[in-house]
């Protein structure tokens, strides 16, 4: 039988308040202080809105995304140059470097290897997407086809390489989100939302298996084809990340937000504890959203009183943009 989960912030409260105490000492870590602060934003950013504010004595480091094609500009001749500079940068200052390799744009695939897509082996190599959002339609992007085994295998390929450079060095290396929307009618590369979560499953366990000294995570939101766990994807996708010491996170913190709380948030929650490391962005279109209960956008302390609290945040990646960031520093 699929398994459900529904609860308000009202009943994680009250859930929270009568955790037994063996698992508070299975995680004596588990929201004894508050998460890190790391800002977010892409590789071709970093001078222009990483460096202004990456001495600050509150940022720890920060999330850079990185496309795939400018990690290999063609097939196996890797570029890591634009994350040694970073990273050279950084450690000079004492800063942590987290890397999201990135496979999904909302844009054309532009931004994936071109022979991917050119190379009859792959099938097409990406899959368009509608990319539709709360804030509206968004424009058509693109998706890896990591369900087909051979794109699967150049993108395990490149998280090998990726691990050989920069394992141990490195606070973090994410996937992104698993929310997507594959427009069906355009796709020829034989996509299903079973394939799909079995692809993202597998990429999971390689980056845990070549990254040994740095941790891997996985971003968690939404499952296509999937609601409330309604396939069992979301469920599995936890006891899998816990069982095999894979960390996860999302792209972002939304406190009390309807949909996420009837997707990934209350896994989160329930495996508060349960994960080696839990990282969330708060990302540009988040400081748009009202919160539910005042009306009102939310507030940094909402953002990472939630974090803390509900989803058992260690790090949040912020995004350049955040009100925060551009006042006085506060430690």
């Amino acid at each position: 039988m699929l398994m459900t989960i529904t609860l308000s912030a009202a009943a994680w409260t009250a859930a929270s308040a009568s955790e037994s105490s063996s698992a508070k000492d299975s995680a004596p870590s588990a929201g004894a202080k508050p998460p890190a602060n790391y800002l977010y934003a892409s590789i071709g950013d970093f001078d222009a809105n990483v460096k202004p504010l990456i001495d600050r004595p509150d940022i720890a480091g920060v999330q850079l995304v990185v496309p795939w094609k400018a990690l290999e500009r063609k097939k196996d001749q890797y570029d890591f140059s634009s994350v040694d500079q970073a990273l050279t940068y950084l450690r000079a200052r004492h800063k942590k470097l987290f890397i999201q390799v990135q496979d999904r744009f909302f844009a054309p695939p532009t931004r994936l290897p071109g022979y991917l897509l050119s190379d009859p082996k792959y099938q097409g190599g990406a899959a368009p997407t509608k990319n539709e959002n709360g804030l509206g339609p968004g424009q058509p992007g693109t998706v890896a086809a990591q369900w087909n085994p051979e794109v699967r295998g150049r993108f395990q390929h490149l998280l090998k390489a990726l691990a050989q450079r920069f394992d141990g060095r490195l606070a973090g290396v994410n996937l992104p989100e698993t929310a997507t929307e594959v427009d069906k009618e355009k796709d020829h590369t034989g996509y299903s939302d079973d394939a799909y979560f079995s692809a993202e499953l597998a990429n999971m366990a390689y980056g845990k298996k070549v990254f040994t000294r740095t941790p891997f995570i996985q971003y968690v939101n939404f499952w296509p084809g999937e609601w409330n766990n309604s396939r069992n994807y979301m469920q599995r996708t936890f006891e899998f990340a816990a069982s095999h010491g894979i960390g996860l996170g999302g792209p972002d913190i939304l406190p009390d937000r309807p949909a996420q709380m009837q997707n990934s948030y209350p896994f989160f929650h329930k495996y508060r504890g349960k994960l080696p490391l839990v990282a969330m962005a708060v990302q540009e279109p988040d400081f748009q959203y009202k919160s539910p209960r005042t009306k009102k956008p939310y507030t940094r302390k909402e953002f990472t009183d939630f974090g803390k609290n509900t989803l058992g945040v260690d790090a949040i990646f912020w995004a350049t943009s955040a009100p925060w960031l551009h006042q006085p520093t506060t430690r």
